[in-house]
């Protein structure tokens, strides 16, 4: 709320003398997946507490285009005030959820999950990978801290994925460890070595199958790069574990909500 109300606060809304009780409603002008309403909830209370935020549904529900999602009961100018940042959590939480259900029902019946990546908005991530959530996916580590992930780039500096591998490995100190892999020589020199789990990179639909027959269960796998709506049942149909995919929190549009008085 702060960077909508510096320096001055909200100089429009002064203009208007009637700070009455009013109603208010929020409504969807899209079909989606609805999230953050209690986000949208604490940018009214910000403004005034004592506003009233009604809603009968709740994160995560299907709703279709004209939906009521919740009525707002209070002074006039509180409810203007907060109005755009309630409307934009809820946009932005509510197309992440709907574009990773989008997701989750085309690998319906597979036995592969729907995973985010930390492709997020800066400051935003923790939002992102809850709309993630609500739409049946699941979250990959938050930060850089939360498990250790060869990619490729650490390869290319260090020269030697095998020795790469075995100092993760030795330094682990209780995290996971996943190594990416874009070719199956590279997989080929670190199977058998205690980590958690192997990452093919861009590898098309053949490879990743003969990668997972490699592994034989020794270890979790994923697959990521390139993934679309349009090929994603197909590599989930390989037997990999789960697909990371970074357009469902980069590239998802936001839905449309209005407020109403």
């Amino acid at each position: 709320m702060s960077e909508d109300l510096k320096p001055s606060g909200d100089i429009t809304t002064r203009l208007i003398k009637n700070n009455n009780k009013i109603k208010a409603k929020i409504i969807s002008n899209e079909n989606c997946i609805i999230g953050g309403l209690n986000f949208a909830k604490e940018a009214f209370k910000y403004s005034d507490k004592k506003i009233s935020f009604k809603t009968n549904i709740k994160d995560g529900k299907k709703i279709n285009k004209g939906k009521v999602v919740a009525e707002i009961n209070g002074k006039a100018k509180a409810i203007l005030k907060s109005e755009r940042v309630a409307l934009n959590f809820l946009s932005l939480i509510s197309g992440v959820a709907t574009k990773t259900k989008k997701f989750v029902d085309k690998v319906k019946g597979k036995k592969c999950k729907i995973c985010c990546t930390r492709k997020t908005i800066p400051n935003l991530r923790l939002i992102q990978k809850y709309g993630v959530k609500l739409g049946g996916g699941i979250n990959h580590r938050f930060n850089l801290s939360d498990e250790i992930l060869i990619k490729d780039n650490h390869v290319a500096i260090d020269g030697n994925i095998q020795k790469l591998v075995k100092k993760a490995i030795k330094n682990r100190k209780g995290k996971k460890i996943t190594v990416e892999v874009d070719n199956l020589g590279q997989l080929k020199k670190i199977i058998g070595l205690k980590f958690n789990r192997i990452l093919f990179d861009n590898m098309n639909k053949k490879n990743i199958k003969k990668g997972i027959n490699i592994v034989k269960n020794k270890y979790e796998t994923e697959a990521s790069g390139g993934i679309s709506l349009k090929n994603v049942r197909k590599i989930a149909s390989t037997g990999v574990n789960r697909v990371s995919i970074g357009q469902i929190t980069h590239s998802a549009p936001f839905i449309n909500f209005k407020l109403e008085i």
